[in-house]
């Protein structure tokens, strides 16, 4: 079993008004033993505890009670009248409304004096007191039957995430002097070497030491295509070894691994509420006392007013009154329909950071994005070496060495058109000039590889018109003299165009933004139908556009990598992190992270936020409806237990039913 565990409700439905808001809450296995030690139940629900188990209180009390009002009104039985009809009615009673009445005294010693419990309790003990023995029974029997379904719906939630976070084994094999010993991964150490056998996950962090693996990354990125990697590429904790017997060295500690960050990330996913969440918690205190309040005025108000007066008839009104305040629709739908839009979009390989920013990503009405890395590869290669013909072909070679000394992807790119570095080759020294490129010395000879204003600044004279030039340039001088450019292009991701189309289908507005020349921007914004761009931008620069941007009053979501353009993200509603199993400072800045580096992705985390938000408010205005409605013809004495009981408990199935919906929804068409 993983480390990492699902709080759930009891099987007791052992939880206040407060613990339901909160109880859709990931912790680990420590913070359960903890909090149970705490407040002495156990709240979590057995995953081997069998449906049947859960209904039997249930399923007692309903076959008692059937017997019971059988004995009343059809199978008349003389034994069957007074302290014996009492009981019968009270042990049908126990068995669903003696765990609510405790937790009803357990929430009033906790502060939480009005709650749904008390509520429940209050209703049914006084239906009791007016000798309406069978509603009272019938209306705990499907307040319990309520509860448990709500607490399968809650389970269900937390499996579908449970299944997308139980993805890292609790041992690895290591081996030690040729030989495997298997261990704790928690215990394994940075430079261990793992064996991994065909269908294992790994443990930890590493890269690769044999000569190429096959991994499955779906837990991770929710991308089911295999991922080929090859020697001394990295391999994460939770990817599914496929093929042949692999071996990683360990580069990263258990807690520090990106699995462990993502965890993190989900785990406390929920514990940023929506603005609707919140609304709902505060209201719901406020709330519920002031229906306990009018039930008491419903009870004996009119003896002041009405000349016949009768008290248990306007008891009867009252106690209608209570069960249908119960506010537990909203309690429970809302913050399950959050999680279970969290959930949705961990399925998608798409991580919120709370709750809230699913109602602000549902609300966009612009999105920023960068280039480099969100709508491009991120991988540049050279398309184009354009040098005067009488130029030594070694020049390529003199190129590659001072690019060597670079970390910039064009020195990657270089690197890779041209190949290994020549030994021979002797750099007297190298500058970086900041904006511009790079500038070496060599056998006495200077150097310059970089961007036409670094031959501007030193004063070299070329014939080249850079504005005609599409892609991005390496402009080339050597020893005072103009040698020609090299043109580097980086790939449009294949889902880029769809991303965009998508996009544009739900009417939000796209802004291309880079730090690119020009020329490249323009070149990929009009492959993609992106009318608004802007390229040669600092980060400042940046910031100032989206300034703009939101001086229009449109919400403002920025996607790119969450660190360089850490400005932007601040500034934008929402921050989108591309790729963010590349870099922990990605997960630690973004407010949603895209884990495996398509943009086609961001109009589905955009769906999957109207759609929750949909669903959310479609409960809200159920449960008020239909709680109003019958609570005006309850308090006219027009609506019996039995309306009461489909305004609390068949509302909140329904809303419930219809927050799970979100689970089952496709949001890849």
């Amino acid at each position: 079993m993983s480390e990492h565990k699902i709080h759930t409700d009891s099987e007791e439905q052992c939880c206040s008004l407060s613990e339901k808001a909160n109880t859709i809450n990931i912790t680990n296995k420590a913070h359960n033993h903890s909090h149970n030690e705490e407040d002495g139940h156990d709240h979590s629900l057995d995953p081997n505890s069998s449906t049947f188990k859960l209904f039997l209180p249930s399923l007692l009390s309903l076959i008692l009670l059937l017997t019971a009002i059988t004995f009343d009104n059809w199978l008349t039985q003389e034994w069957f009248t007074g302290i014996i009809r009492f009981i019968w009615y009270l042990v049908a009673y126990a068995f669903v409304g003696f765990p609510v009445i405790k937790e009803a005294l357990v929430s009033i010693t906790k502060g939480d004096i009005f709650s749904e419990f008390l509520l429940m309790t209050i209703a049914t003990v006084g239906a009791f007191f007016i000798k309406e023995y069978p509603e009272a029974v019938a209306v705990m029997l499907f307040y319990a039957v309520g509860e448990v379904f709500q607490t399968m719906a809650v389970s269900r939630a937390k499996r579908n995430i449970q299944s997308l976070l139980d993805q890292r084994p609790d041992e690895v094999t290591i081996l030690q002097e040729g030989l495997p010993k298997v261990i704790p991964a928690s215990k394994a150490n940075i430079g261990d070497i793992i064996q991994l056998k065909p269908g294992e996950k790994l443990g930890l962090d590493g890269e690769l030491i044999s000569a190429s693996a096959t991994f499955n990354t779906a837990a991770l990125t929710g991308e089911s295509k295999p991922d080929t990697k090859r020697t001394s590429e990295s391999v994460l904790a939770g990817m599914i070894n496929l093929n042949t017997v692999a071996q990683v060295r360990v580069t990263t500690a258990y807690e520090d691994s990106k699995l462990s960050k993502i965890l993190e990330l989900v785990q406390n996913a929920t514990s940023q509420k929506a603005p609707t969440e919140l609304f709902i918690r505060k209201f719901a205190k406020i709330y519920t006392p002031i229906v306990v309040i009018l039930a008491v005025c419903i009870c004996l108000v009119p003896a002041i007013f009405i000349d016949n007066y009768v008290f248990n008839d306007w008891l009867y009104r009252a106690l209608v009154f209570l069960v249908i305040s119960c506010p537990c629709a909203l309690v429970i739908s809302i913050p399950l329909g959050y999680f279970g839009g969290i959930g949705a979009a961990s399925k998608n390989g798409i991580l919120f950071k709370g709750s809230n920013f699913l109602d602000a990503l549902a609300n966009i009405q612009h999105i920023v994005m960068d280039k480099t890395g969100t709508m491009t590869e991120g991988v540049f290669k050279v398309q184009e070496v354009n040098f005067k013909n009488d130029i030594d072909t070694n020049i390529l070679q003199l190129v590659n060495a001072v690019e060597s000394q670079s970390t910039h992807p064009i020195a990657t790119a270089i690197h890779d058109y041209v190949g290994n570095v020549d030994s021979t080759i002797i750099l007297e020294s190298t500058e970086e000039i900041p904006g511009h490129g790079l500038r070496s010395i060599i056998q006495d000879k200077e150097i310059l590889v970089g961007n036409f204003k670094l031959l501007d600044k030193f004063g070299i004279n070329y014939d080249t018109n850079p504005k005609d030039i599409v892609y991005t340039t390496l402009a080339i001088a050597y020893d005072k003299k103009y040698i020609g450019y090299i043109t580097i292009a980086d790939q449009i991701k294949e889902d880029a165009q769809k991303t965009i189309n998508e996009l544009n289908n739900l009417q939000v507005n796209t802004t291309m933004l880079s730090g690119d020349k020009d020329t490249v921007v323009a070149h990929v914004a009009n492959q993609l139908g992106i009318k608004n761009y802007h390229g040669n931008l600092l980060p400042e620069d940046k910031v100032n556009q989206v300034k703009q941007i939101k001086q229009n009053n449109e919400s403002v979501a920025f996607v790119g990598d969450g660190v360089n353009d850490a400005p932007v993200v601040a500034l934008s509603d929402v921050g989108i992190a591309m790729g963010g199993l590349g870099s922990d400072a990605t997960i630690e800045t973004a407010d949603v992270v895209i884990q495996d580096d398509k943009p086609s992705k961001i109009p589905i985390a955009i769906r999957i936020g109207k759609k929750t938000k949909s669903i959310v408010w479609q409960n809200i205005t159920l449960a008020f409806v239909v709680k109003a409605i019958v609570l005006i013809l309850g308090a006219g004495g027009l609506a019996t237990m039995w309306e009461a009981v489909f305004a609390d408990v068949g509302v909140s199935l329904i809303a419930i039913l219809n927050a799970v919906r979100i689970q089952k929804t496709d949001f890849t068409k």
